[in-house]
């Protein structure tokens, strides 16, 4: 699996006129999952956003974690994280995982979130999506899931 992680002020996704997911403060994860990845990716992941420490404390210093600031977390479906751009001028996506494989997983990951006691929204798989965001800092962090 791989992740942005964008702390943000605000977040929200819409597919067409329909608000699907909002957020506060917190994180914005722009998700996008490998044809390896499994539960165990999403355990991982779930508790590295829950629990990273990028948020300021009162002396300024990254030392809180989203749960910390009574944070939400706003998960959206990105296959493009897995695009290749080395040859051509047009990406291959052959690295990212096919639907049937990375929704259940897109979903799961959601889900482990929530289990970890932290408010998350999402987007919807698969759909086009306008996703409208003010990056607090900005503070943005590329995630990869060890193998």
């Amino acid at each position: 699996m791989r992740a942005v992680l964008q702390r943000v002020r605000h977040a929200r996704v819409t597919v067409g006129d329909e608000p699907t997911g909002e957020i506060s403060r917190g994180w914005l994860v722009l998700l996008g999952v490998g044809p390896g990845d499994t539960q165990k990716s999403v355990d991982w992941l779930a508790d590295k956003v829950a629990n990273l420490r990028a948020f300021e404390d009162a002396a300024g210093k990254m030392n809180l974690s989203v749960q910390d600031v009574s944070g939400g977390v706003l998960v959206v479906s990105q296959f493009t994280l897995y695009g290749d751009c080395l040859k051509g001028r047009r990406p291959s996506f052959t690295g990212a995982a096919p639907p049937a494989v990375a929704e259940p997983l897109y979903e799961a990951f959601a889900t482990a979130l929530k289990m970890l006691g932290v408010p998350v929204a999402t987007g919807r798989f698969g759909a086009d999506m306008l996703v409208e965001l003010a990056n607090d800092g900005p503070v943005t962090f590329v995630l990869d899931v060890p193998v």
